[in-house]
């Protein structure tokens, strides 16, 4: 595995995260150990979770396997924004709240401190301001290292950055959006942001719940039972069947297919070896629900596609591009021919 600096940091993170939100739930203790134990062998040393995952069973997973281990040698990283409880204060990014998350989630991980401390996503309710003083309060009192974001818009980013910035509060240094070849509208204006303002990407989902996993092949009627896709069908998540079983996702498939034999690599590869050759993009998460889907993984940080295939790769993910971002596109692209 190759490190990156996490954004504009001095920080080096591997560029493959660990993510540890199937720990706890599709995964057990022993297996989460064990693919861990594999994850830091290939040389990773970024793991993900948050305090919602499996109800804080992931923090602590996690934190029993940290124990025994050099705690310097790892960048952890949790989450706080949802619900862990029935109370009503028991959600949302207000200083109560994450002054009670984030020391319930440093005895969960067994750890005096975090190295990345990220919002899971918007909080239309909290003042911006209120979460951002807070969020600084928890960084110069060397609970957390460094902060981070998840699941912003790019105005949210923006308006959290420029806040940050006029405060001299503790900046925001990388997000968490979920980006994939099935999702490209996060380069619209979120990766954008990031690249002007310095943020590391992070993408979470980066085989979109299993559909660029080489599961999934054209002419088949239906998800294979107990797949995250079948899941998500009865649970009507965003990855479900009914809302990716289409033309344009069967031709990516396709394609996707076709690079990764020419490329003598698997589709999860390929698939996610395409986001790691994307601009701005450090780390993508890794959400393997078992050993064998780690191992095939954690071979895309192992080669590089060519220019050609990732041409390819962007011609047949492209979807229709509306008016304002249809512009924009046409103004780059002519500015590249000058």
């Amino acid at each position: 595995m190759q490190f990156r600096h996490l954004g504009k940091t001095g920080l080096k993170v591997s560029d493959l995260c660990l993510g540890s939100m199937t720990f706890g739930r599709e995964a057990t203790e022993k297996e989460s150990f064990a693919m861990l134990d594999r994850f830091v062998e290939a040389g990773g040393n970024f793991i993900d979770t948050a305090d919602v995952y499996s109800t804080g069973k992931s923090e602590e997973i996690v934190g029993r396997w940290l124990r025994a281990k050099r705690r310097e040698d790892f960048v952890v990283a949790t989450k706080v924004r949802f619900t862990m409880g029935s109370g009503p204060n028991d959600v949302g990014l207000y200083r109560k709240h994450i002054m009670a998350a984030v020391a319930d989630s440093l005895r969960r991980l067994q750890t005096d401190y975090l190295d990345l401390y990220q919002v899971h996503a918007w909080d239309p309710v909290t003042p911006l301001e209120e979460t951002l003083s807070t969020l600084d309060e928890l960084v110069s009192r060397g609970w957390v290292r460094y902060l981070g974001a998840s699941n912003f818009r790019g105005w949210q980013l923006q308006k959290a950055l420029d806040l940050a910035r006029l405060h001299a509060w503790e900046p925001f240094v990388c997000l968490q959006p979920q980006y994939n070849l099935l999702c490209r509208a996060t380069e619209y204006e979120i990766v954008p942001v990031c690249l002007q303002e310095g943020l590391g990407v992070i993408p979470w989902s980066p085989l979109r719940g299993g559909w660029l996993s080489g599961k999934f092949r054209r002419g088949m009627s239906e998800p294979p039972a107990e797949t995250r896709i079948a899941i998500a069908e009865k649970m009507g998540w965003g990855e479900s069947w009914s809302r990716y079983n289409t033309e344009h996702t069967w031709e990516l498939i396709d394609e996707v297919f076709a690079v990764a034999k020419q490329a003598g690599k698997t589709p999860a590869q390929t698939a996610i070896r395409w986001l790691l050759q994307k601009p701005g993009v450090t780390a993508p998460i890794l959400g393997a629900r078992s050993m064998e889907q780690l191992e095939d993984n954690l071979g895309a940080s192992s080669f590089e596609l060519s220019d050609e295939q990732m041409r390819r790769l962007d011609r047949a993910s492209a979807m229709p591009v509306t008016y304002p971002y249809d512009e924009a596109a046409e103004q780059q692209q002519r500015a590249g021919r000058l």
